[in-house]
């Protein structure tokens, strides 16, 4: 491996600010992120007091030389490591245990141009968005941005609905009668209008897929698990992924195309859908919990990713208590329809 090559390295910070950097296979992520302004919390450098312990969600590295008073065995078994003595064998993504202020660092800001407006329902938008500085932007899938409403002093929080590798970002939006970026997209938005943004941020994400995954979606909390989708159709899973999707009416579905298209290139993957209206033409009425048994859960061994909003994380949450099931993982995120959001994740 030449030490000329580097890989990405993500670093989500407790606030939810994530920050990407390039490390060499030759130099430690902390010498990187040092580099690069980042200053993640350090003391002692040489692997003797574990103050920059984090966690490794995704990726190898060789863990370098420390003693036991910094990291225990259990605990690197458990995926921590210590970003000091650590170099990169692919690209990583870390938690790094501070906040980004404590980092001396922030969400990156980026302009872009309105590439595209789209009306995928009576109720719901997409839009699509050409950034200024693509390659500069990184993100993981499931993450979201600020985006500042034009016109307007507001801004509100969107997951990006494509994936890390595309081209274009594009997100989904349900229209809210009053709502400041509906009114803009519904009413003044043209092609070419410049927006600006700041992120990437969120501690929901996908994480390396090491048993079977089940994917909640609310509504518009569909577009961070298509994200997630996008990624799968490169790193294909080795364990079966069943994403479930509701919605209150007939008139909220979308995406049903895109998802029979994922469908057939993503191994493992299947998905199913239910409308909460009793007129609905939809086979499943009902919410996503009348979809969910043991077997869909794996007995509990599962990893589940639920974006919706907070009614039905908690119904989510007292349906798998009911059929007495705690999942390996439940990472979920809640959103209002004002797009402010509740980041949480939860083992």
């Amino acid at each position: 491996m030449s030490p000329t090559m580097s890989f990405q390295v993500a670093l989500n910070f407790e606030d939810g600010i994530t920050r990407f950097i390039e490390c060499r296979p030759d130099e430690t992520v902390a010498e990187a992120s040092y580099k690069a302004r980042i200053n993640i919390p350090l003391d002692c450098r040489d692997g003797a007091c574990g103050t920059c312990k984090s966690r490794c969600e995704s990726g190898s590295y060789d863990g370098g030389d420390y003693i036991e008073e910094a990291l225990s065995d259990d605990e690197a078994a458990q995926g921590y490591c210590l970003p000091c003595q650590m170099t990169p064998q692919s690209d990583l993504v870390l938690r790094i245990a501070s906040s980004s202020a404590a980092a001396k660092t922030g969400p990156a800001a980026h302009t872009a141009t309105l590439a595209d407006v789209k009306r995928h329902s009576p109720t719901t938008i997409e839009f699509t968005l050409d950034v200024d500085d693509r390659e500069a932007l990184g993100f993981l899938p499931g993450q979201y941005v600020n985006i500042a409403v034009p016109g307007t002093d507001q801004s509100r929080s969107y997951s990006f609905s494509s994936g890390p590798d595309q081209r274009q970002v594009s997100f989904l939006v349900r229209i809210v009668e009053g709502g400041a970026m509906s009114g803009y997209l519904t009413e003044r938005a043209q092609v070419g209008d410049r927006l600006e943004f700041t992120g990437p941020m969120g501690s929901f994400y996908l994480r390396e897929l090491t048993r079977p995954a089940l994917l909640l979606a609310g509504g518009t909390g569909l577009a961070p698990l298509l994200s997630m989708l996008e990624r799968l159709t490169q790193q294909p899973p080795t364990h079966p992924v069943h994403l479930l999707y509701g919605v209150s009416s007939d008139r909220d579905l979308v995406h049903l195309d895109t998802l029979e298209d994922y469908a057939e290139v993503i191994p493992g993957f299947t998905f199913d859908h239910c409308v909460a209206d009793p007129t609905s033409s939809a086979r499943n009425k009902g919410f996503v919990t009348g979809l969910m048994d043991p077997g869909t859960l794996h007995d509990g061994d599962a990893d589940i990713y639920l974006c919706g909003p907070p009614a039905m994380v908690e119904a989510v949450r007292g349906h798998m208590t009911s059929l007495g099931i705690a999942p390996a993982n439940f990472l979920y995120e809640k959103f209002t329809p004002a797009a402010a959001r509740e980041r949480v994740v939860a083992a």
